[in-house]
């Protein structure tokens, strides 16, 4: 089943904020004050390939820089020739938490893989994957945030998993809070 979330305002600010993957681009929603900070990793082993301009981190991932947390089993950071970044996290599941602009408020997700693209600016969740905002949550076997055009994507359906075999999905899911209303 596929679900367009166009019209739905504040799953749209669920998704922008997805671009939190992004290690070194701007984030919308995210404390902006995290850009600055140096960013931490520890992992089991850390490679690295010049040549590709690729850095692959293995073994309890931990990804730090200020607010943002991302927790994997690998972690593969690239750069293309024109500077943008590209990550992919993989785990049984791989999280993402990161404090919002100006709010006592979290964004946090999981899936079993998650893609960033930098030149498109697409973050792309797989598998089991959910995101969390305040009380408004969206789940589905797969999540597209496209932060250029503002449209994402939830669907659900029969996935594959990493051997290449067909595993039965579920339904896609939204929980969207009431908004508060502003007190005369």
């Amino acid at each position: 089943m596929r679900l367009s979330f166009l019209k739905v305002s504040s799953l749209k600010i669920i998704f922008a904020s997805l671009c939190i993957i992004s290690i070194s681009s701007s984030f919308v929603f995210a404390e902006k004050a995290d850009r600055d900070k140096p960013i931490e990793l520890e992992s089991d082993t850390m490679t690295s390939d010049d040549s590709k301009n690729t850095s692959v981190y293995s073994g309890n991932v931990i990804l730090t820089q200020g607010t943002l947390l991302i927790k994997a089993d690998e972690l593969t950071i690239r750069e293309d020739n024109q500077g943008f970044q590209h990550s992919t996290s993989v785990g049984n599941p791989t999280t993402f938490k990161q404090k919002q602009e100006g709010k006592n408020e979290y964004i946090e997700g999981s899936a079993q893989r998650i893609e960033y693209d930098g030149r498109m600016d697409k973050v792309h969740l797989y598998s089991k994957a959910w995101v969390k905002k305040g009380g408004d949550v969206v789940q589905g076997d797969y999540i597209m945030y496209d932060a250029n055009a503002e449209f994402a994507k939830a669907m659900s359906g029969n996935t594959k998993n990493k051997a290449g075999e067909t595993v039965p999905g579920g339904r896609t899911r939204a929980i969207i809070q009431p908004k508060k209303k502003i007190q005369e």
